[in-house]
């Protein structure tokens, strides 16, 4: 275990600029690196001495950051993932005949909470960078949960897409969150599983949303219609748990509360080895330039768009696909709900697959391959009561995008450091699904029904833009690391990660420096 220092005077750093690592000897590896102000004071308290964490004191701590932060990880994105879902139970609960949507005014419904993401996206990754995590998650959860129920009182396309653009605006705040929180709590062989955790309420949504909306369908009687019990209900828990988020998610392993001094630093220094840091909040321009020209940021960048473009129309037009498959109303939202067990076993099958063979891009790129096939029955076979188990199992393949998601967010917390340029990097991927999703409906022309053939090949031409992306980054991370052991006058294997740390004894002296991944020579790729 390890001690700390109690001189105070050691403790104070007059300078913070001049530190650029607690443990690196002074080394300066760029004139642009700087230790966060907290960051150092938080290491300067601590031994000297090297720090080992044996496994079950990395699985005590481990234990201890799921129950503070991917508890509430997984009960937002699940709460997130419901409330936006509830425009698509909606519009078989009459929401369209009520509020008299008329042409792609449904479909704008969907596109106007993107488009107000694609505004936002950038300012939300600024003000996580700069405020309290946790304070800011939770300010946005109780805020979206508010205009949520609001969407009850609306009676017109005006209010509804007031509404739903101000959802957007506040929820956009909940992914790049969470990958933050990935990067600061967890190891990057764990990333994969985490974000399948939280992003598998994709799936969990579908199964409870559609258990939600069925109940809600049988009242009859009631002064409010069934979609504004529907808004109304899941509004004000949301709201509920935006509150509780405040008091019990910490900040920072350096700002928690809850735990002993020395479990805080045991915490922080289980991640050293990731060589993204824990956080500053200083913007440097270099590290945006540089976040800008990275074709490895622009990558994921890509494949961010290419799965959320299927995604978003597919999202929106589900149960309306489903419906005109020719299943009634009660079957619509039963098979919903094996449509979410689907996507839950898509999402923890490639995340555990890829930690177990420590190959993300490789699994990204055979996860989009069910998706290609269901989309080519889709454009081939009629719809006819012979053929609607066929297109239900097509229409169940489809769903693979999640798990391509996953695979492409755990490379980007795994291959982009420096703070700054992962705001940069997360605000370019945000944005690019965000536009995806906003386009994905709109693919779906209300004069193209009941088959949307034009749709189906769009989903086609995308899908082979993400495969020849997904192939082309792995070859390029592959090669920087390469280029990283060459420079450092290594042999140009081993080429995993786990096998670097061993033999080419990477020190991780720079891991809180805010050094990007091409300025720390000790930073390795992974894929």
């Amino acid at each position: 275990m390890s001690t700390y220092k109690k001189d105070d005077t050691e403790a104070q750093i007059e300078n913070v600029k001049d530190v650029y690592s607690i443990n690196s000897g002074q080394d300066i590896v760029s004139g642009h690196v700087g230790i966060d102000a907290e960051v150092a004071d938080f290491f300067a308290e601590a031994s000297d001495k090297p720090i080992v964490i044996d496994e079950a004191t990395n699985k005590r701590l481990r234990w201890m950051v799921h129950k503070r932060v991917l508890l509430v990880m997984v009960v937002t994105y699940f709460a997130q993932t419901l409330d936006k879902g509830t425009i698509n139970f909606a519009s078989i609960m009459g929401i369209r005949e009520d509020t008299h949507l008329v042409g792609q005014q449904y479909a704008w419904l969907t596109t106007c909470v993107y488009i107000a993401i694609l505004a936002w996206e950038f300012p939300a990754n600024r003000l996580l960078q700069r405020l309290p995590v946790a304070k800011y998650l939770g300010f946005n959860i109780i805020a979206w949960g508010a205009v949520l129920a609001c969407t009850a009182a609306c009676t017109n396309f005006a209010g509804l897409v007031t509404v739903r653009t101000l959802l957007g605006i506040f929820e956009c705040v909940c992914q790049p969150a969470f990958v933050y929180l990935s990067t600061m709590w967890y190891t990057r062989e764990e990333q994969a599983l985490v974000i399948g955790t939280f992003y598998s309420m994709n799936g969990f949504q579908q199964c409870v949303g559609g258990l939600i909306a069925y109940g809600i369908a049988q009242i009859d009687g009631a002064r409010l219609k069934n979609w504004q019990i529907l808004f109304t209900l899941l509004g004000c828990i949301t709201t509920v748990w935006g509150v509780f988020v405040l008091f019990w998610l910490p900040d920072s392993p350096i700002r928690a509360k809850c735990w002993s001094k020395e479990d805080k630093f045991l915490i922080a220094e289980r991640v050293r080895k990731n060589e993204t840091g824990i956080q500053n909040k200083e913007f440097k321009k270099y590290q945006l330039y540089e976040g800008l020209t990275d074709l490895t940021v622009w990558g994921v960048t890509i494949i961010s768009f290419t799965n959320g473009l299927p995604t978003g129309g597919l999202g929106a037009f589900s149960n309306i696909i489903l419906s005109e498959f020719g299943f009634t109303r009660l079957q619509t939202y039963l098979l919903a709900i094996a449509q979410g067990a689907i996507i839950m076993t898509f999402l923890f099958s490639a995340a555990f697959l890829s930690k177990r063979y420590n190959n993300k891009l490789l699994f990204a790129f055979l996860y989009t391959l069910p998706n290609v096939a269901g989309t080519i029955v889709f454009l081939i076979v009629k719809h006819s009561p012979k053929t609607k188990v066929g297109l239900l199992i097509a229409f169940y393949a489809t769903q693979g995008f999640g798990a391509v998601a996953v695979l492409n967010l755990a490379v980007m917390t795994g291959n982009v450091a420096g703070r700054t340029k992962q705001v940069v990097a997360s605000t370019l991927v945000f944005i690019a699904w965000a536009v995806g999703n906003a386009v994905g409906p709109q693919v779906f022309r209300d004069n193209d029904g009941p088959k949307y053939p034009k749709a189906w090949i769009v989903h086609l031409v995308i899908y082979g833009i993400q495969l020849l992306t997904i192939f082309l980054l792995r070859v390029r991370l592959m090669r920087l690391n390469v280029l990283k052991r060459r420079a450092q006058g290594l042999s140009d294997t081993p080429d995993k990660v786990e096998d670097a740390e061993h033999t080419e004894n990477i020190s991780h002296r720079h891991a809180f420096d805010d050094l990007t991944d091409q300025e720390n020579p000790d930073f390795r790729y992974v894929y």
